[in-house]
């Protein structure tokens, strides 16, 4: 077993994450003494917990992240799933902030424990002091919870979740597309309004509390070259804000904390409008490129394609805007800037052809659900809608 320990100054974090795609992780992230790496997945498909990371101070200030999911996957993605959550993971204990200890399974867990959490950056190969375990139920009760996992799979995982949460624990999320909490603290006639097409019956909404949300957009693209072994590919940006824009000192001391590991962590006032920036790209291209089977580049290439795209794009800007939205960029810089990325298959098109549970409705279906509330058309966006979700029903990857 390896431990890590700093003076009683120490801060306890931990992470957890998926692939990569486009900057976003899949698990949860947050304070405890545990961080948990979890490569398998139960092969009749019920959630189980894949990754999570904790770490423990001196004062036992508890913080996790784990990661749940409610799909099947090859093996080879099982290892790309750990890529998000071990960066993470690897950098804050790297940085001696704290004692980490990992929860993992499999080869990911044979390889933490014989050889320790390795990173590669920048070219140098460094190793992560660790404990490696094989079962996260005993964390407990965590300071921060950050979640990373892909917002379809938020519902299903909310039975592991739940242990983790106190009366005081804040929860971080990292997925992508509108987030299940949008309307918290969102002054207006919509504030409070609860989203169906992510959180369906208010589920999420119930059982996490939005509360607790600190918001969160990822940019880091990582990758895994082997069990245990991460290699971070470039990006080292996670936007931080709370819902009321407000820079409380748990949004403060969070980013102090991921600095200090050697990451961007920018405390925004409007992480809505972030959000929406990302988002922008995803809701157009994803889908597109799943009923094509383009890259970026080609996408934006092709007249036809790009036309449909800026179209999908400008429904989404007039929705944004009605609720207040800052867009810092033109709409054909942000097309530019996709293209500019090249040959790149998008999240939702590699979950197609591996046969995995595609993102769409936090990323599609969801604008649409804003632009019912805020009564602006989006006949764009429904059209391509219905194609992708009729695609992702034949090939069993959307239900």
């Amino acid at each position: 077993m390896l431990h890590h320990r700093q003076a009683d100054t120490a801060q306890p974090w931990a992470l957890g994450g998926e692939e990569r795609i486009e900057g976003a992780g899949h698990g949860f992230l947050g304070h405890a003494d545990t961080l948990v790496c979890d490569a398998d997945l139960d092969k009749g498909g019920a959630a189980v917990t894949r990754h999570c990371g904790v770490y423990r101070d001196r004062a036992a200030v508890r913080h996790c992240i784990a990661r749940v999911e409610h799909e099947i996957e090859d093996r080879i993605l099982q290892a790309q799933a750990i890529a998000f959550c071990g960066y993470l993971a690897a950098k804050l204990a790297i940085a001696g902030r704290a004692e980490l200890s990992i929860v993992a399974r499999g080869a990911h867990l044979e390889a933490i424990q014989a050889n320790g959490l390795r990173l590669i950056e920048d070219g140098q190969e460094s190793v992560a002091p660790v404990r490696a375990a094989a079962k996260a139920e005993e964390l407990g009760v965590q300071d921060i919870v950050v979640l990373a996992l892909k917002a379809h799979s938020l519902t299903p995982a909310l039975d592991q979740i739940e242990p983790l949460l106190g009366p005081d624990t804040a929860v971080v999320t990292m997925q992508n597309g509108v987030p299940w909490w949008y309307f918290h603290g969102l002054s207006g006639p919509l504030e409070g309004a609860r989203l169906d097409s992510v959180d369906p019956g208010g589920a999420i909404w119930q059982r996490i509390g939005p509360q607790r949300v600190i918001g969160s957009v990822v940019y880091p693209a990582v990758e895994v070259d082997a069990p245990g072994l991460i290699r971070h590919v470039e990006g080292r940006r996670f936007s931080l804000g709370e819902p009321s824009g407000e820079k409380s000192e748990r949004v403060t001391r969070l980013a102090e904390e991921m600095v200090k590991a050697g990451l961007q962590a920018p405390v925004r006032d409007d992480i809505r409008s972030e959000i929406w920036v990302k988002l922008w790209g995803n809701l157009s291209f994803n889908p597109i490129s799943a009923l094509t089977g383009s890259t970026l580049a080609a996408i934006v290439a092709d007249d036809g394609t790009r036309a449909l795209a800026r179209t999908m794009m400008l429904e989404a800007q007039a929705i944004g805007e009605s609720l207040g939205v800052r867009f810092p960029i033109a709409v054909d810089r942000r097309i530019k800037g996709a293209g500019d990325v090249g040959e790149h298959k998008t999240s939702m098109l590699q979950d197609l052809e591996r046969g995995r549970t595609m993102e769409i409705d936090a990323l599609v279906s969801a604008v649409q659900e804003l632009g019912r509330l805020t009564d602006r058309p989006t006949p764009a966006i429904d059209a391509v809608s219905a194609l992708v979700k009729r695609l992702a029903v034949e090939r069993g990857c959307y239900s």
